[in-house]
């Protein structure tokens, strides 16, 4: 009886695709890749296209939103904004990054209007903008709003919180402007970032103390890759929380300020041998 060779050759490196979400040892099938691997593949590519045009359901996140606002969440009682940047629809905003770093200026009358310009500062103000991944924002935010207002009262010392703000067609700069306008000490930008072809729905972090139009990414510091399959909500509220006391205490952020959340300092009481 003739023996049949397998259609799919397989890969050695297969099974090392149990520990990361990288395509690698997919096989092959002649001189091509198997039907199933490119079918998946052409599927995490509708699912980043998708993520980055659906438009993001603000009346359902804002509704969500406003629950945290009940009693009980003293950090924020002020009801949801909705603003939106300069750019007027998802075809502007992927091609004009810059009008999704400004607020339009009805959005930035309605700002003013809230009368906190000019009054003594709150300490922090909190940004929703849909980025480039509106899933990631609808499905991780509240998880991580959540998390964040109940480390916050936890917290040894009070936090004064602005309004709850959420900017459609907006970027990470957006930020600086409605924290400015604000009068916070500190903002957090919480957006969805680029999706890539296993990570449709990530969240994304920005913090950037005195928060003003025209700052760099050099003054801003990220906590990315929030979602189930990565960086959970809880552990990303933790880290934050080092960044904002941090902040708070040096009155920095971006290059000047690290990430030192990690860290375990072990003291064994040993002196230091430089010294000794």
């Amino acid at each position: 009886m003739t023996e049949h060779k397998p259609v799919v050759i397989e890969n050695p490196w297969r099974r090392l695709s149990a520990w990361t979400d990288a395509r690698i040892g997919l096989g092959r099938a002649g001189v091509s890749l198997p039907t199933r691997e490119m079918l998946a593949f052409q599927l995490a590519h509708a699912q980043a296209r998708d993520a980055v045009h659906l438009p993001l359901d603000t009346a359902a996140l804002m509704t969500q939103q406003a629950e945290l606002s009940e009693p009980g969440k003293s950090l924020l009682p002020h009801q949801p904004v909705h603003l939106h940047s300069q750019a007027d629809d998802r075809v502007t905003y992927l091609q004009r990054p810059d009008l999704g770093r400004r607020l339009s200026a009805q959005s930035c009358e309605q700002l003013d209007r809230l009368g906190h310009t000019g009054d003594s500062p709150v300490d922090l103000a909190l940004v929703i903008a849909d980025g480039l991944s509106s899933f990631g924002v609808q499905q991780n935010a509240l998880g991580l709003l959540d998390a964040l207002l109940t480390d916050l009262e936890a917290d040894d010392q009070a936090w004064e919180l602005a309004p709850l703000i959420v900017v459609s067609q907006g970027r990470v700069a957006i930020g600086d402007d409605v924290g400015h306008r604000l009068n916070a000490r500190c903002v957090v930008v919480l957006i969805g970032e680029r999706p890539g072809l296993s990570s449709p729905d990530s969240l994304g972090l920005y913090l950037t103390w005195a928060p003003e139009p025209g700052l760099t990414d050099a003054s801003r510091n990220c906590i990315s890759n929030i979602r189930p399959a990565g960086l959970s909500c809880a552990e990303a509220s933790r880290r934050l929380m080092y960044l904002l006391k941090e902040a708070r205490r040096q009155q920095v952020s971006g290059v000047p300020l690290k990430d030192r959340s990690e860290e375990t300092v072990i003291d064994q009481g040993i002196g230091n041998f430089l010294l000794g």
